[in-house]
């Protein structure tokens, strides 16, 4: 069921573990779907830092995924496997996928297929899968923050940063943020954030401890690791909940275990990609009923720094490793 299909697309691979130049523009075949499965015409692609830590040699594809990296898309189903009932060719998608986005075609589990919310074109939609699920399955099933409460996001002007402060403060928390200059911070107060903390000027335990008169945030998603974790752990009020999601500074860390146990915290963290289908199906499910009216009603929005082509990847890697961007980078693809 479909279109008729070419046998090869234009992809780009990882040559050899490396820098941003080691991504190269070639032909492959086409990928077929198999039962369970659907077939999409990528139009678009985001970029993320998980596809740099692939590309350094860090951060393997888990069993059975493509090795191209991508970890999601937007674009329109052109084929359906066996089994798939609530997709039609032609239909305008996105999708959290575990590799093989950086492509013309890319095979899909269907349960993780979402419509491009209403309004959007395909850019904007393949900004929103990686960062809202991520968010969504962190913050509020993991972190279980709760309308009142407080959130701290380091890293407020990344992908997931500028998500989290927007989803956060939708659902009614008060929310804190890092980020590394005064720019950076200004957007991540534009987006709704009641206080960003210049991490390089300020210390932004100190700033939380004064801004919340000593009782600390309820939830913290860190993706920075180190010795930011122990400093977390100072600043977290009693029941508080600890999300790591990455690790910049390394995920070695030294902490008091005291202040834990007497407020009775929780640490814990996640990754998505070796998820199975049908968690990330759920996770899916979620979104399309909590987040997407937000998404098409203006609510939330992706916020997207710039966009390239897909034969300029390694120009969007060597942007993101700087550090420079705010929010989303983002390819198209063309045919």
């Amino acid at each position: 069921m479909g279109i008729a299909l070419p046998d090869s697309m234009t992809c780009v691979e990882i040559s050899q573990p490396g820098g941003p130049e080691v991504l190269r523009t070639v032909q492959r075949p086409a990928p077929v779907p198999g039962p369970g499965e659907v077939l999409v015409a990528v139009e678009a692609a985001g970029v993320n830092r998980p596809d740099m830590l692939q590309r350094q040699g860090r951060y393997d594809p888990p069993p059975g995924a493509s090795d191209l990296p991508g970890l999601e898309i937007a674009g329109r189903v052109v084929a359906i496997g066996e089994g798939v009932t609530e997709w039609a060719a032609d239909d305008a998608v996105c999708a959290l996928i575990s590799g093989g986005g950086y492509a013309q075609y890319c095979v899909v589990p269907a349960p993780q297929l979402l419509p491009v919310p209403k309004g959007y074109g395909m850019v904007e939609a393949a900004a929103v899968p990686e960062t809202f699920f991520t968010v969504w399955t962190n913050v509020f099933e993991r972190g279980a923050l709760k309308p009142g409460e407080t959130l701290l996001v380091h890293g407020g002007s990344s992908g997931i940063g500028t998500t989290a402060i927007q989803l956060a403060k939708a659902f009614g928390a008060k929310v804190f943020t890092t980020a590394g200059s005064a720019e950076k911070c200004r957007a991540c107060e534009e987006l709704g954030a009641d206080r960003a903390i210049d991490y390089k000027t300020e210390d932004f335990a100190a700033v939380i401890q004064k801004e919340t008169g000593g009782r600390g945030v309820d939830v913290v998603l860190d993706m920075v690791g180190g010795d930011y974790i122990a400093r977390d752990i100072g600043i977290m009020a009693p029941d508080g909940r600890h999300v790591s999601i990455a690790f910049l500074q390394g995920p070695k860390v030294s902490i008091n275990m005291f202040p834990v146990m007497t407020k009775r915290l929780t640490l814990t963290g996640s990754t998505l990609r070796a998820r199975s289908v049908e968690e990330k199906g759920r996770i899916a499910a979620a979104l399309r009923a909590k987040v997407w009216p937000l998404l098409e009603g203006g609510t939330v929005k992706p916020v997207i720094h710039k966009v390239f082509t897909l034969e300029q990847a390694a120009e969007a890697h060597a942007l993101m490793e700087s550090s420079a961007h705010i929010g989303k980078i983002v390819m198209t693809v063309g045919r």
